[in-house]
């Protein structure tokens, strides 16, 4: 690419690209930088190109500032006019500067990856992340948001549907995706970190149930389950009982419990403590298991859609 040359441009030369990256320019954040260009002029220069097809220049890198150029009604802005002829290398350009300075939404991300996949040659994934400075585990999760059906991905672009839960629904087949949606449409989600917790859920369901169909249990595998079964219900039957015994201490007063306990104190509490400790980690394997149990109701089985993606994390604990 030869040197570039920097000059004054009549804004009506200049014409965005339309297969930039961004699609979506947040008003409230251009009338910032509106008001910032306004009060301490333009700090770094646009890039455009020379149009042969349309004449004047196209831009490369740059559109928010040119943008708010348009909304300050300036006629004329700097700009570093380019040779670049290749038009993935200019599309990587316009995409490396809106990665590193504005957050893109995370489907322009993705569909900025994928389309540096698609026609840069020799292109991976790897090599995508490098040219980003972001991680391949990073990149492949943005990619897995172009396998959402398009009314999951509304939701996710209209910031109703987070981008961790996104990934999660995105790991399951179309059918599923569409129960996780219905949930979703009744209300019955109370925070985004459900979602991810029932999609995490349902995504293994998907998985076992398609195993059940290869091999279904033997007869041993039937009397461990059972065993399980009812170890589990009877532990959680004792632990009915430990909660009236700490509803008693409960109800007993602060200075008769000094006296009870003595020189004992400060080690009971801290016994209480481990055992706070305790409940906090079974409530929330209790938690998941209720999205298991409920993911187990609407999973729909479809051998086909199953692999889960490299680097899929696992929900936090809430």
């Amino acid at each position: 690419m030869e040197p570039e040359v920097q000059r004054v441009l009549k804004m009506s030369q200049i014409h965005r690209n339309p297969r930039q990256p961004r699609e979506y320019f947040n008003q409230d954040a251009l009338n910032e930088l509106a008001n910032s260009i306004d009060n301490y002029g333009l700090m770094q220069a646009i890039e455009v190109r020379p149009d042969n097809d349309l004449g004047g220049y196209e831009i490369v890198s740059g559109e928010r500032r040119f943008r708010a150029h348009q909304i300050l009604g300036r006629t004329k802005i700097r700009a570093n006019i380019i040779s670049e002829k290749n038009e993935i290398q200019r599309f990587k350009r316009s995409m490396s500067e809106n990665v590193t300075r504005e957050d893109m939404t995370p489907f322009e991300e993705a569909r900025g990856y994928q389309r540096i996949l698609d026609e840069e040659e020799g292109a991976t994934i790897e090599s995508v992340a490098a040219d980003f400075g972001k991680t391949t585990t990073y990149v492949k999760l943005r990619l897995t948001l172009l396998e959402l059906r398009e009314e999951v991905a509304k939701h996710v672009e209209a910031g109703e549907i987070g981008t961790q839960a996104a990934v999660q629904i995105a790991a399951l087949s179309h059918a599923n995706q569409g129960a996780v949606l219905a949930k979703f449409a009744r209300g019955e989600f109370t925070s985004d970190n459900e979602i991810v917790h029932f999609a995490y859920a349902m995504k293994q369901q998907q998985e076992q149930a398609v195993l059940m169909i290869v091999e279904e249990m033997t007869e041993e595998q039937r009397r461990e389950r059972a065993s399980a079964q009812k170890k589990t219900r009877s532990t959680l039957d004792k632990i009915e009982q430990i909660r009236e015994l700490l509803d008693d201490i409960a109800r007993t007063e602060p200075v008769k419990l000094a006296e009870n306990l003595e020189t004992q104190v400060g080690a009971r509490l801290e016994q209480l403590d481990r055992v706070a400790e305790s409940l906090t980690k079974a409530r929330f394997q209790l938690k998941q298991a209720k999205a298991h149990a409920e993911a187990r109701e609407l999973v729909t089985v479809n051998p086909e859609a199953v692999s889960q993606p490299e680097g899929q994390p696992e929900p936090a604990a809430a």
